[in-house]
């Protein structure tokens, strides 16, 4: 078993100035037992853990209210790779003390990823946790010279999470194939959908933000206007189909 088969993909984070208190607070909000401690930059610091405040402030009737994340984190940042082997990240957590690590970007640059194919590796699990999906409704469109057996020449996938009385999008994911030198996620278009109603206005200005973020380029399949063309309507198609899964429906 290898590293990425067990890891979260989206990491908490809290800073060093932070209060004890705070920390116990954000562990409890967002359900885990660990934090990455970063700088405003978010270059990592260190760790702190659950288990360090039990036993480095409660253990010993510290104050939570006065200590800082930085009086009790682990450092340095231990890591491990993506293709690493299950036993050899347990080997260093046992020598460096710890109990879990941060774990490297998969995509490195256009045609690589951290996987040792010389060695027989593969990858063969993605794990998301419950609170990226929970609540969730998605879409994907692949598009391609042919319906079947073909390379995309651009994919698209879209997920929506709805206000309870299905009138916003309280949260709004997109990620996108062949639009970049790696897979890659829009921020401008997922800020510009939170929190917006469910109008034709809000699908336009969503798929046209994510001109922002991707980077598509010229090739024999298609030029990147053409690639850029499709991003945005494919965008489109998603977002709609996404709410409407989700039990919303556009004003």
């Amino acid at each position: 078993m290898k590293v990425i088969d067990m890891a979260v993909h989206e990491v908490a984070t809290i800073t060093a100035d932070k209060t004890i208190c705070d920390c116990a607070r954000q562990m409890r909000l967002e359900h885990v037992g660990s934090l990455v401690v970063v700088n405003d930059d978010q270059t990592p610091l260190g760790m702190i853990t659950d288990r360090d405040i039990a036993i480095e402030v409660v253990a010993r009737n510290l104050d939570p209210m006065k200590l800082t994340v930085r009086d009790v984190m682990t450092t340095p940042v231990v890591t491990a790779g993506p293709s690493e082997s299950m036993v050899v990240a347990l080997a260093r957590m046992r020598e460096f003390g710890v109990r879990r690590l941060p774990i490297h970007e998969f995509y490195i640059k256009a045609g690589k990823v951290d996987i040792r194919a010389e060695d027989g590796e593969i990858q063969t699990a993605i794990l998301i946790p419950k609170e990226s999906y929970d609540r969730c409704y998605g879409h994907y469109i692949k598009y391609a010279m042919r319906n079947a057996m073909d390379i995309a020449t651009l994919g698209c996938s879209v997920n929506v999470r709805l206000s309870e009385d299905k009138k916003a999008i309280e949260r709004a994911r997109i990620a996108y194939g062949v639009a970049g030198p790696v897979p890659l996620r829009c921020a401008s278009a997922e800020a510009a959908a939170q929190g917006k109603p469910l109008t034709e206005e809000t699908v336009e200005t969503f798929a046209h933000a994510i001109l922002d973020d991707i980077n598509p380029r010229d090739s024999w399949r298609a030029s990147k206007a053409f690639r850029q063309h499709i991003a945005v309507e494919i965008a489109k198609r998603c977002l709609v189909k996404s709410i409407e899964l989700a039990g919303g429906e556009l004003a």
